[in-house]
């Protein structure tokens, strides 16, 4: 959109009593792990959408435009945000609040259609991430297993070899010093 088209954006008449919420380039709008009760739809700008933002283990999720929306999980759960958005560009926005959910939905059936898709998107990497974490905790599992039934065997072998401790040596190992004499 260009710099004639976003101004229109912003003053055309079909945002007439709306909530427009503006945000500088590079600010804040919305903090994993913080409750926000709001959703906002962005009508003009680009906000980039980050997952463990400011630590080392930060990941950019995209950079998202006019028509996307976000918060929702605030908005209909009360739940923490589970990524940061922080506004790429100066971001013009609706914002959405539980009060306005009813008449958002009757105008903006796509951005419900959206919000709808952008949840189950959301649950579909969840569901990913927990499988992946599942295969991890199983290959560990395994290992384990593994190490318990070579120390398993291993003692078993040496119980029953006739050249090593036998079972006087096992025993006095284990704690019963002497006391098995024959």
């Amino acid at each position: 959109m260009g710099d004639i088209d976003q101004k229109s954006a912003i003053s055309d008449n079909s945002f007439a009593g709306k909530a427009i919420v503006s945000f500088p380039a590079e600010s804040l709008i919305l903090k994993e792990g913080d409750v926000n009760p709001d959703m906002f739809k962005i009508i003009q700008g680009k906000a980039e959408m980050y997952v463990g933002y400011g630590t080392d283990k930060e990941v950019l999720l995209g950079i998202v435009g006019p028509g996307t929306c976000f918060g929702e999980l605030g908005l209909l759960l009360k739940a923490p945000s589970i990524y940061t958005v922080i506004a790429y560009s100066d971001v013009y926005a609706i914002r959405v609040t539980e009060d306005r959910m009813g008449n958002f939905i009757q105008e903006n059936h796509s951005s419900a259609l959206q919000i709808m898709k952008n949840m189950a998107h959301t649950m579909a990497i969840m569901q990913h991430q927990i499988m992946a974490l599942s295969d991890e905790i199983n290959s560990y599992t395994k290992k384990d297993e593994d190490s318990f039934e070579d120390m398993k065997k291993e003692l078993l072998q040496s119980l029953y070899n006739p050249n090593g401790l036998g079972m006087r040596g096992k025993m006095y190992f284990m704690g019963n010093q002497g006391n098995d004499k024959k």
